[in-house]
C-alpha cells in the first residue's frame, strides 16, 4: 500500500469539489482524477487543481494509474450505476447519501463490495459531526435519563433538485442521526408529503418514526420555508439537548430540566392525583472542538481502507437508511398509512420496488 491512497472523484458539483479540496489537503491521500459530464465543472477543477486529470469518461477516470478508491457524488439517481462500476473495477468506494434509490440496489452494492473485499462507506456526514458526537455521548452516559422522543427540522428555500424529492434529498441525514443517537432503527413509520410549489415531486414532508419502548422520532423537511433550520432535539426525563448546526458558538445546548412520573407509586385514580417529579436546573453549552465533519469523514474513509477500521457509516448502515426511506415513500403514497419494518438478525431485505424519481438515472 503506497503512502498516499490514489482517489478519483466522480461528480464535481458542490460536494465533489469539496471532496477534491479535502483529499488534496490530507497527507495520506492523492486525488488522481475527476470525472464529470459538464465541461465547465471540469474546467473549474483544472483551474484550482492543475495536476489532477479531468475527464468526461467514467472508465478513464477509474482506470487512471494509481487510482485505488472512488468517491461517488453524482446525483442520487446515478449512485447505483456509478458505484457498482467502481466496485467492479476493484475500487474502494465512498458514496454520498442516499446510497441508492431502492433497497434492492443498495443491497446489491453491499454484496458486491463484500464479495470483492472492498470498503464501502456511505456519506452520512452528521455522524462525523462533533456536535452530534457530543449529544450521543450524553445519551450513552445516561445523562439524558429515559429518552422520550427526538425531533429534527431541516428546512430552507430550496435548492430544488431534479432527481429526487425533498424527503429523499434531506431526510436521510436525520434518519441516520436519529438511528445513531438511539442505537437502533425504527420499527414502524408514518409519513405525509405535499407539493406546495406545484412541482412534480414532494417539496415538504412530515415523518414519524416509531422506536422500541415507545420512543418516537419526528422529522420535518422542506424546500419551501423561508427560515433555514438545521436542528435536532432530544427530550428525556432528566435533560433536553438541542443540536443547532447553524450556531457556530453554541452548537449544542443542554437544558438540565426534565419531568418524570414517580416509579414506585401506584397508578393514580384521577389526573389530579398524578404526581410528577420535576427537575429544574441550568442551561449549559459544552465546549466542542472545532472540526470539519467532511474532513473527519474523509480521514475515517482513509483509515478504513489503509488500516482496516470498521466504517461508522458502512454499507449495511447505508442499506438500512435506504430501506427506511422506501418505507417513508410507501407511507406517503398511502397518505400516512403506517408501514411496519421487520428487522431480523441478518438484515434480510424485503422485496423492494423501484422508487419512481420521474427522471432517468443518468450520470451528471
Amino acid at each position: 500500500m503506497p503512502d498516499q491512497l490514489g482517489i478519483t472523484v466522480l461528480g464535481s458539483g458542490y460536494w465533489g469539489i469539496n471532496y477534491v479540496r479535502l483529499f488534496t489537503e490530507l497527507p495520506t491521500a492523492r486525488v488522481v482524477s475527476v470525472c464529470d459530464l459538464r465541461e465547465e465543472r471540469l474546467q473549474e477543477v483544472k483551474r484550482r487543481f492543475p495536476d489532477i486529470t479531468v475527464t468526461t469518461d467514467l472508465d478513464e477516470a477509474l482506470h487512471c494509474p494509481g487510482v485505488e478508491a472512488a468517491v461517488v457524488c453524482t446525483n442520487a439517481a446515478a449512485h447505483y450505476d456509478v458505484a457498482q462500476r467502481s466496485l467492479r473495477a476493484g475500487k474502494h468506494v465512498l458514496i454520498e447519501k442516499p446510497m441508492a434509490t431502492t433497497t434492492a440496489r443498495a443491497q446489491k452494492l453491499l454484496a458486491l463490495a463484500q464479495s470483492k473485499g472492498l470498503v464501502l462507506m456511505v456519506g452520512h456526514i452528521f455522524l462525523y459531526n462533533a456536535g452530534i458526537q457530543t449529544v450521543k455521548a450524553y445519551i450513552e452516559r445516561g445523562d439524558v435519563g429515559q429518552v422520550y422522543y427526538v425531533y429534527a427540522r431541516r428546512t430552507n428555500l430550496g435548492p430544488i433538485r431534479s432527481d429526487v424529492n425533498a424527503v429523499w434529498d434531506l431526510a436521510p441525514h436525520d434518519v441516520s442521526i436519529i438511528d445513531h443517537l438511539l442505537g437502533q432503527p425504527p420499527r414502524w413509520i408514518s409519513a405525509v408529503g405535499t407539493k406546495v410549489l406545484r412541482n412534480c415531486r414532494e417539496d415538504v414532508g412530515f415523518i414519524i418514526l416509531g422506536y422500541p419502548n415507545g420512543v418516537l422520532g419526528h422529522i420535518h423537511v422542506s424546500w419551501a420555508e423561508p427560515n433555514k433550520v438545521r436542528e435536532v432535539v432530544v427530550v428525556g426525563s432528566d435533560r433536553r439537548i438541542v443540536f443547532n448546526d447553524l450556531d457556530p458558538v453554541e452548537q449544542v445546548r443542554i437544558f438540565e430540566k426534565g419531568i418524570a412520573p414517580p416509579a414506585s407509586e401506584p397508578e393514580p385514580s384521577s389526573y389530579g392525583e398524578y404526581q410528577f417529579s420535576i427537575r429544574d436546573g441550568a442551561i449549559i453549552s459544552p465546549k466542542i472542538e472545532v472540526s470539519e465533519p467532511l474532513k473527519n469523514q474523509c480521514n475515517h474513509f482513509l483509515d478504513c481502507v489503509t488500516k482496516g477500521c470498521t466504517p461508522l457509516s458502512g454499507g449495511q448502515n447505508g442499506v438500512d437508511v435506504v430501506r427506511i426511506m422506501e418505507a417513508i415513500n410507501r407511507s406517503m403514497l398511502g397518505r400516512g398509512r403506517p408501514v411496519e419494518l421487520n428487522w431480523d438478525k441478518t438484515r434480510q431485505v424485503e422485496k423492494s420496488y423501484e422508487y419512481q424519481t420521474g427522471i432517468a438515472g443518468t450520470f451528471h
